[in-house]
This record gives structure tokens, C-alpha cells and sequence, in this order.
């Protein structure tokens, strides 16, 4: 893992591989302007693209085009930092990275530009996991997301609500020392004041963070039920194309079929699935396997059932609800679904559809429109619930009239949970696991 006092000098490829007009070599650290005179001949004044060959060790040109230079500390990385824009090849890129090697740099690892520009407090680790985001984007709802929590949106809000937490520890921990007070302190407007906002802060970044994870992981929904109930139809009817076979034959779905959907900006990923029944033929039991195991690692299961047959005894009942599961009443052009929960539809017509896609968007925490979303993944989420927790623990602690230090421990653990998102308090296996999804180059 890198630390602060790493002295490598690294270097990637920043341009995807492949042709191109433009290829971009970036080298970072210590040795760059070594490196970059060696092969421009001289470094270019700062954050100005001058012209310049790039020659080899026997001062043969490999390209020609553009050089960049961005001094220390005003880079990205917090290093001094130089960039190689030449032709978009990957024989020439190959040969530049090659050369910069044979004068001292290493090859980068997936992520460690944006990792050292996170060490060297460049930016904080939301702002690194919007990077990733903003890259990654499949729809332009969320690169606006990613984009805002880049700029540093999700971490101010986090840190706003991080300060308030710690000012009421503060306000509570003064108050130890005065135990006999204890009773006009609880009863205090300031105490109800500053919980009701620290309150209506978690309320706000969560509902922001869930439509921020939502845009960028998306929805995981998996399509299942009995043989010849729709599935595949309704895969189709929400992708809008014949993504699916759809035969009248029992069994014509074997394997799980993956299909990326976009619904208003929100992205699910769509799995179909084999009929449940049971069998002894081979290649369905193991489909009929593959499509359980997939049930059970959803976000959410649409168990389709053929309205015009209806349900067998116990059918329904016999689901589990962890994922959460929508009953789907298929084939209501052939017959009216039973006053039941769920959602009705006809794969064939495109009734219902459009409420069943609300349903969806409502099961992401997704609202069309929402401009108040901050990128975020499920290890926010999973920090700022757990902070919530704490500040519940110590407000039932504060009605209690338990020990004030307790109250203290609470908001403390509930303030470094907050750390997490922002990476004040991180793990050197947890940034291993972040930066190691980023590409080379990056």
C-alpha cells in the first residue's frame, strides 16, 4: 500500500487502449522532470501544452505532439506531474510508457494516481470514489451526481453534519462537570434544538446518498417464476427490444440472460431466469439452480405469475422475503388478476408497465428528477446508518438520564462512523479494495 513517504515515480497509459486521435501518457513523482527532459529534451513552463518530440534513448523520435507539465503541489496527484499527449496507438503509448520505464518510473497500479492525489490530501475519498463514478456513469443523471459529489457536494454535507455532532458532544461532555444540573440540562431547548437538526441532516444526505447509489450501482432485479408464466416476455417488454427467446414451450429459458435497463436514468440490471419446477432433466436443474442462487443476491425478485392460471397453493407463501419480492400478475389481457398485492400487467399489451416501473424506481429509493443526489455507494450508506444509530442510542440515553459519558461515546463513535465516508478514518484494506476497481491510467 502507498503510503506519504512513497518515492516511486509511476507512469500509465490515461487513454484508454486502442486507436484513437489523442493518447495521453501521465508519469508522476519525484524523478518526472528527470524522465520528461530524457524524453521532450526540456520541460515545458507549467500548465501550458507546448509542442515537442519524444525521443528514445538514441534520440530517435517515437512521436511527436503535446507535453504538459504541472509542478508540485498544484497537480493532480500532489506530485509533479507530466503529461505525454501524443497519437492514439497503442504501439507509440506502449513505447512511451517503455521509455519512461527504462529512465526510472514503474508502471502505475489500477487506481494510483487518484489513491497518491487522496494521500497527499488533494481530494477526499468520496471525491475518489466520484471519479470512478463520474467514469463510470451510465446515464447523465448520474454523471451529474458523480460530478456534484467530485466537487466536494457530498463531502461538505458530511462534514457539516459531522461538525454538529461534535459540537453537541462538546455541549454534553461540559456538562459532566456539573452533574447536579443534570435534570435542567435534559430539559434545556438547546439539547432539542440541536437533535432535531442533526436529525433532519441524516434525513437529508440519506435520501440524497440512496438516490446517489442508486444512479451509480443501479438495481440488481431478477426475473423468476413458474415455467411459461411471461419472464422472458416481461424481460422484453422492459427492455425494448427481443433481448429473450419467447416460445410457448415449457423450459426454453436454460440459463440466466442479463440485461442492462435504464428506467428515467435510473440502471437496473435485469436477470432472467429458468421456470421453477421441479425436474430431473440436467441442463434444466441446473438452470432451475443457477436462477435460485440468483434470487437470493438480488435487490429485489419479480416473481411473475400467469394471471390466467393463478397461483398454486402455497406458491406465494413459500417465497422468501430477503430480497424483497414483487409479485407480478402476468397475462392480464386473458384474464383479471385476483384482489391481491403486487402489480398487474400484460407483457403482450404493455398494460401496467407503466406502474410497474414506478415500482421499481421506488424500490431503488429513486425519484425522476431529483436533482439533490450525491454519488455514493453502499459503504456510505452503510456508514451513515450506522452513525444514525449511534445518535438514536445517545438521544434514548439522554431521555434515560443515563451517564452523559455514555451519551459522549455514542456521538464519538457516531462522528467517526461519518469519518469513514471521507476517509478521516480508513483502513489500508479498504482504500486496497477502492482504488484497485479504478482503471490503470487513472
Amino acid at each position: 500500500m502507498l503510503t506519504r513517504a512513497d518515492t516511486d515515480t509511476i507512469v500509465a497509459a490515461a487513454t484508454p487502449p486502442g486507436r484513437g486521435g489523442i493518447g495521453i501518457v501521465r508519469i508522476s513523482g519525484p524523478a518526472t522532470c528527470a524522465i520528461g527532459e530524457a524524453i521532450v529534451g526540456r520541460m515545458p513552463p507549467p500548465r501550458y501544452a507546448s509542442s515537442a518530440d519524444f525521443r528514445d534513448v538514441k534520440g530517435q523520435a517515437i512521436d511527436s505532439g503535446l507535453a504538459l507539465y504541472f509542478p508540485a503541489p498544484r497537480s493532480f496527484t500532489g506530485e509533479d506531474v507530466l503529461e505525454l499527449h501524443g497519437h492514439g496507438g497503442p504501439v507509440v503509448m506502449d513505447l512511451l510508457v517503455a521509455r519512461a520505464i527504462e529512465l526510472g518510473a514503474r508502471m502505475a497500479r489500477p487506481g494510483e494516481f487518484t489513491e497518491r492525489a487522496f494521500l497527499n490530501d488533494k481530494i477526499d475519498l468520496a471525491q475518489a470514489e466520484a471519479i470512478a463514478d463520474l467514469i463510470g456513469a451510465g446515464s447523465a443523471e448520474a454523471a451529474r451526481a458523480a460530478l456534484g459529489s467530485l466537487a466536494g457536494e457530498f463531502s461538505r454535507e458530511v462534514a457539516a453534519l459531522a461538525q454538529r455532532i461534535m459540537e453537541l458532544r462538546v455541549f454534553i461532555e461540559a456538562a459532566i462537570d456539573f452533574p447536579d444540573e443534570d435534570a435542567e440540562f435534559l430539559e434545556s431547548a438547546e439539547v432539542r434544538v440541536r437533535l432535531a437538526d442533526i436529525e433532519a441532516r441524516f434525513e437529508s444526505i440519506g435520501q440524497a446518498a440512496r438516490q446517489g447509489r442508486a444512479l451509480s450501482e443501479g438495481l440488481s432485479v431478477v426475473i423468476a417464476g413458474r415455467p411459461n408464466a411471461g419472464k422472458s416476455s416481461l424481460l422484453n417488454a422492459l427492455a425494448g427490444h427481443p433481448a429473450a427467446i419467447v416460445t410457448e414451450f415449457p423450459g426454453t429459458t436454460r440459463d440466466v440472460l442479463r440485461e442492462k435497463i435504464v428506467i428515467d436514468g435510473l440502471p437496473l440490471h435485469v436477470i432472467d431466469t429458468a421456470g421453477l419446477r421441479e425436474s430431473s432433466e440436467a441442463i434444466e436443474e441446473e438452470g432451475i439452480r443457477r436462477a435460485r442462487a440468483e434470487m437470493r443476491r438480488a435487490d429485489l425478485v419479480l416473481y411473475v405469475v400467469d394471471a390466467s392460471i393463478g397461483a398454486a397453493a402455497g406458491e406465494l407463501e413459500s417465497l422468501r422475503q430477503d430480497p424483497p419480492v414483487l409479485t407480478v400478475w402476468n397475462k392480464i389481457d386473458l384474464a383479471a388478476p385476483p384482489a391481491a398485492a403486487g402489480v398487474a400487467i400484460s407483457a403482450l399489451t404493455g398494460a401496467g408497465l407503466p406502474a410497474l416501473r414506478e415500482r421499481l424506481k421506488a424500490a431503488a429509493g429513486y425519484r425522476s428528477g431529483d436533482a439533490g443526489a450525491y454519488s455514493a455507494r453502499r459503504r456510505h450508506l452503510d456508514a451513515l446508518e450506522r452513525a444514525r444509530r449511534l445518535l438514536e442510542s445517545a438521544k434514548a440515553r439522554l431521555a434515560e438520564r443515563a451517564a452523559f459519558e455514555l451519551v459522549a461515546e455514542d456521538l464519538r463513535l457516531a462522528q467517526r462512523a461519518l469519518g469513514e465516508i471521507t476517509g478521516e478514518v480508513t483502513s489500508d484494506d479498504l482504500l486496497g479494495s477502492i482504488f484497485s476497481s479504478f482503471c490503470i491510467g487513472k
